[in-house]
C-alpha cells in the first residue's frame, strides 16, 4: 500500500528513539499519520502549516506506515513567525482539521480551501474573513453545511439577513425581523463574495460558524470547541479585528 501526494503538515510527535510520527492532510488521501526519521533536517520541514510532497508506504493498509523523506514545497510556518495572530489562526484551522475530519478520507475541496486560507494569512486585513468561510466549508465538507442560498420562509434569494440557529437556514430581513432576537445576523460577505466588509461582519461570521461547529461536530463527541479556536477569537478581539 502506498501513495504520493502534496500535503499540509498538521504536526509531529515523538515515536521511540530517533523517530517521529508526522501527521499530514493530503489533497487526495486526507489525514494520514506516518513514521519519519527525526533529525535537524526534518524539524523545519515538519513545522505545522508547511506544504510538503509526501510519499507514504506500508505493507498493509491498516498499518501506521512510513513516509519517505518529505520534500518541502512551501514554508508557510516560517513566513508567519512574526505574526502571532496569524499563527493563532493557523493553529486553529489545523486543529479543526485534526479534530473533526476522519482519518484517511479525502476532502479535496477542503484541502484547497485550507491552502487559500494559509496563503492569505500574510494579508492582515482579509484573512479573518477567509477563515470564517473556511470554517463554513469545513461544516459543508463533513455533511453539516448551512443553507445560505435562499430564504427558508419565502424562498427568495435576495436580501438575506438572518440565519436560524435551529436549522442553519437563511431568512430575508423582512421574514426574520420579528424573530431577530433569536437569530444570527448574516454578514453579506458570506452570501456575496464581492460584498465589502463592514464593522462587525467578521465577528458575526465567527459567531455563526463557531455555533454550528460546536453543536454539529463536537457536542456529539462530548467536547466543546478546541482551545486553539477560542484563543484565536480572543487574539482577534483584543486586536480589534473582529
Amino acid at each position: 500500500m502506498e501513495w504520493v501526494d502534496d500535503a499540509i503538515v498538521l504536526g509531529a510527535r515523538h515515536f521511540g528513539e530517533g523517530k517521529l510520527v508526522a501527521e499530514v492532510f493530503s489533497r487526495e488521501h486526507g489525514r494520514y499519520g506516518g513514521v519519519v526519521h527525526a533529525g535537524r533536517k526534518s524539524q523545519p520541514i515538519l513545522q505545522a502549516g508547511n506544504v510538503v510532497h509526501a510519499g507514504w508506504k506500508a505493507r498493509l493498509s491498516e498499518q501506521l506506515g512510513f513516509y519517505s523523506p518529505l520534500e518541502l514545497i512551501e514554508p508557510h510556518a516560517t513566513r508567519l513567525l512574526d505574526d502571532p495572530i496569524a499563527l493563532a489562526g493557523l493553529s486553529s484551522a489545523l486543529t479543526l482539521i485534526r479534530s473533526a475530519t476522519p482519518e484517511r478520507q479525502a476532502y479535496p475541496q477542503l484541502y484547497d480551501a485550507l491552502i487559500v486560507l494559509i496563503e492569505a494569512m500574510p494579508h492582515h486585513d482579509i484573512w479573518p474573513a477567509i477563515y470564517a468561510r473556511f470554517e463554513l466549508g469545513l461544516l459543508s465538507a463533513l455533511g453539516y453545511g448551512l443553507d445560505l442560498t435562499r430564504c427558508a420562509v419565502t424562498g427568495e434569494t435576495e436580501n438575506l439577513a438572518w440565519v436560524s440557529p435551529r436549522t442553519g437556514r437563511a431568512a430575508t430581513y423582512e421574514a426574520g425581523a420579528p424573530h431577530k432576537d433569536v437569530l444570527f445576523r448574516l454578514p453579506p460577505f458570506l452570501v456575496n463574495s464581492e460584498a465589502e466588509l463592514e464593522s462587525g461582519d467578521v465577528a458575526d461570521a465567527f459567531a455563526i460558524a463557531g455555533y454550528f461547529i460546536e453543536r454539529r461536530l463536537f457536542d456529539q463527541k462530548g467536547e466543546g470547541l478546541p482551545e486553539a479556536r477560542r484563543r484565536l477569537i480572543e487574539r482577534l478581539g483584543f486586536a480589534g479585528r473582529l
